[in-house]
């Protein structure tokens, strides 16, 4: 069976093979778009009773939304996927238990294909920014590919210290910090035991090992020009602030815009980052609003998940002029996209950092 299609030199590509005495079919997605994903499986699946296995190299989406994509196509038991070069892939490891259920034999695996190149920085600065949340700041001054790699809110970094495992970190503050003083700031989780811990724990002049920037950042194009998209909803809930403070901070023209809100989601006060800038993110344009779970008898604000608060008072004026940007737990970006697309926000104004 041979497949192809090529639209401006991206496409896919088709190849017959042999897998455990059965015939299979091996289908090469390259730098292709979901919608790509999408129709290539489904022509396998009515044109195939072979196996069928998908080798994804998409480098400019995110894994989580090509396996969506991937399953939404109709999987048969006998297809298998494997995902190369995809930003967030590090994710396929917490797909739902029920999907391995319902999709019979399917293998997911993911393979972070970047060489990541590793550089030493000291620690400049060590805060607790709230409970369980600490504020970090690397010095990346002598280190220009550093700082002229960070130009998009949302891009990440990996950061180890010795030879543990390395974790994820969003950088939290603007580009412009990074090319003009040579920092990088990031608001970590103190999770007991982990990578994050470690890192939590370091005083000012220790080292640490982090990669070169990494991902595309927030799309931000697509909710471009400030008059065309006079709503932008932004979500984040936890240490997914940070990379929805960096946007702030870098400008998207909010000032432009006629509705721009802020729904930032945590357990109490205690546990919110960064309230001692809510003052300047409002004189920027953003409009604050913190929305506690389990808040003090004394809150008088927005209580609840973030969520389930926005579900009462959506207020969009206009859909086709909206965009939203989300980061942090994960039910809070399934349930915030799903209530977004019921309302009519088109799904490609609906961004996120992975």
């Amino acid at each position: 069976m041979q497949i192809t299609k090529e639209t401006s030199g991206r496409g896919i590509q088709g190849r017959r093979g042999r897998t455990e005495g059965m015939a299979a079919v091996t289908l090469s997605l390259r730098s292709c778009s979901l919608a790509t994903v999408e129709g290539s499986c489904t022509q396998l699946r009515s044109s195939s009773r072979n196996n069928v296995n998908v080798l994804c190299s998409a480098a400019n989406a995110s894994a989580a939304r090509v396996t969506s994509s991937f399953m939404v196509a109709g999987l048969k038991p006998r297809f298998s996927l494997a995902l190369r070069s995809l930003r967030g892939s590090r994710l396929q490891q917490q797909q739902p238990q029920q999907h391995r259920r319902n999709y019979g034999r399917l293998r997911v695996r993911a393979a972070w294909a970047q060489e990541v190149l590793w550089a030493t920085a000291p620690v400049e600065e060590v805060d607790q920014a709230a409970e369980s949340l600490v504020h970090i700041v690397l010095d990346i001054s002598d280190n220009p590919e550093l700082r002229n790699g960070f130009t998009k809110p949302g891009q990440f970094v990996q950061v180890k210290v010795g030879n543990v495992k390395p974790t994820f970190l969003a950088i939290a503050s603007p580009p412009a910090l990074a090319q003009k003083e040579g920092k990088l700031e990031f608001l970590i989780k103190d999770v007991e035991g982990s990578t994050a811990s470690l890192i939590c724990g370091l005083n000012k002049g220790d080292k640490v090992e982090l990669s070169q920037v990494m991902g595309n950042g927030f799309p931000t194009e697509r909710i471009m020009p400030a008059e065309e998209f006079k709503t932008v909803l932004l979500f984040a809930t936890g240490s997914g602030i940070s990379p929805i403070r960096s946007l702030i901070e870098a400008g998207f023209d909010a000032k432009k815009r006629s509705d721009v809100r802020l729904y930032y989601g945590a357990r109490n006060l205690e546990r919110m980052a960064y309230q001692d800038k809510f003052k300047a993110w409002e004189a920027s344009g953003v409009q604050v609003i913190p929305v506690l779970s389990q808040p003090n008898e004394d809150w008088t604000g927005a209580q609840g998940y973030v969520q389930a608060f926005f579900s009462k008072q959506k207020g969009i004026a206009n859909s086709s002029q909206t965009g939203a940007l989300l980061c942090g737990h994960k039910q809070m970006a399934l349930d915030v996209t799903a209530l977004l697309e019921e309302e009519g926000v088109p799904k490609e104004k609906i961004l996120l950092n992975f």
